[in-house]
């Protein structure tokens, strides 16, 4: 059975993450030094993943809970074929799915549920990681596992946004189509017993988007590792580039309005763009670089190593975070630890996250992309000040934010979760 709530030692953390690309978004980084983190605390974590599967500590086990991948970069959107229909959660995805929803999150908590349910006596408690479907109702309240769930941000923004960004009325009802699933994560939310989030941001925007109770939630900040992400001085700055993090090309990244300020910067100065992530078709940011002609000063990279996202951040000399809302941003905060100088918007956290204009950060208005072009060439024509912002923006982070803080501070939502189950 499982410990009790009042026992101090290791844990035992069963984590689901029911995505986890390895090295853009969210999900996948704060899967990977989360449980790391927890790990060299000496608590034991298992992984339960579906497609794409994170890449984790050699000491981090995985049990792979494999969706029907529907939406995988190879042949997104394909149709499920009959052969593949082995459990009923693949038939109730592929149904889900013939209805125009993302269908992920609520498949994956189904089989984390049937995986779990026969392994009661294996955890003392569930680390959900912005699934929220309906199987940890059944965790929680059959099985009667402690759940926990992490929400960075609620989705139910992004459905706002893309709604509001809609080319046509038939994107607007697919967008209204495939974001039906967020009516689910507000219900799930809503019955949590505990809650973490990133900001006090987001944690205001999951009290009225998805009625949390805010003696429910509790703000836990994620980190970033400054060792790794560092300064590298052997390497020299190229003079006019500037680097960006897009790892889902949607209207709330901002990255349209971005592409636009460096078609306006093109027309008076010698300047690049690296993104990275990786480019998709039909969407307003590819139809926005193809318009602006663009394609000789605009380079995207992706699948490539932390180690190599250090050395680009090292080689600009501006790293800029377009996004309308953010509720934290590991981009920014890893740029900063790089120390160098970040333009931001004031979507969502940023503010919070980033800290103060001309300080910190440059900072402009989300959704401008003449303020963001008049920013970048401030910072861009002069290095003196840019230099100065870079090195305090490491200050804050290394001041603020740790993977190690985020564990320990993890660790006691974990404690005060198991003393209120035991209550």
């Amino acid at each position: 059975m499982p410990r009790s709530a009042a026992d101090n030692g290791a844990l035992r953390i069963a984590y689901l993450a029911y995505r986890g690309k390895p090295h853009c978004g969210g999900q996948g980084v704060y899967t990977r030094h989360l449980t790391k983190a927890l790990t060299d605390l000496g608590h034991h974590v298992e992984v339960l993943a579906g497609q794409p599967y994170p890449e984790l500590d050699e000491r981090v086990p995985m049990v792979r809970l494999p969706s029907l991948d529907l939406y995988n970069d190879h042949f997104p959107m394909r149709k499920a074929r009959i052969w593949e229909m082995k459990t009923p959660w693949d038939v109730a995805e592929a149904m889900s799915f013939s209805t125009g929803n993302f269908s992920e999150p609520m498949a994956f908590s189904m089989r984390a549920w049937d995986h779990l349910r026969k392994r009661r006596g294996d955890f003392d408690l569930v680390h959900d990681n912005q699934c929220l479907g309906w199987g940890l109702l059944l965790l929680q309240n059959r099985e009667d596992f402690p759940v926990l769930s992490t929400i960075h941000h609620p989705i139910t923004v992004d459905r706002r946004l893309e709604i509001q960004h809609a080319r046509s009325l038939i994107e607007n009802l697919g967008k209204r189509r495939w974001y039906s699933f967020t009516r689910m994560q507000t219900r799930v939310a809503s019955r949590m017993r505990r809650v973490m989030t990133v900001s006090e941001s987001s944690r205001g925007d999951i009290v009225a988007d998805h009625g949390v109770d805010p003696d429910r939630l509790h703000v836990v900040p994620v980190g970033v590792d400054p060792e790794l992400f560092r300064p590298l001085n052997h390497v020299r700055r190229v003079p006019g580039r500037i680097i960006t993090t897009a790892s889902a090309d949607v209207a709330m990244k901002g990255l349209r309005f971005l592409l636009e300020a460096v078609a306006k910067l093109r027309t008076e100065r010698q300047v690049e763009l690296v993104i990275i992530g990786k480019p998709r078709e039909d969407s307003a940011s590819t139809d926005t670089f193809e318009q602006l002609g663009l394609t000789g000063c605009v380079s995207y990279v992706h699948n490539v190593p932390d180690e190599r996202i250090v050395q680009l951040y090292s080689e600009a000399e501006v790293a800029v975070v377009p996004s309308l809302y953010e509720g934290f941003s590991l981009p920014a905060i890893e740029a900063m630890s790089c120390g160098v100088p970040l333009v931001t918007t004031t979507g969502g956290a940023l503010p919070e996250v980033t800290g103060t204009h001309t300080e910190t950060c440059y900072q402009v208005p989300p959704g401008d992309s003449d303020a963001l072009a008049a920013m970048l060439q401030t910072a861009l024509d002069d290095p003196v000040v840019r230099n100065r912002i870079g090195a305090a923006g490491r200050q804050r982070v290394v001041d603020n934010w740790s993977w190690r803080h985020t564990a320990l501070r993890t660790v006691e939502q974990y404690r005060a979760l198991m003393a209120d189950q035991a209550t």
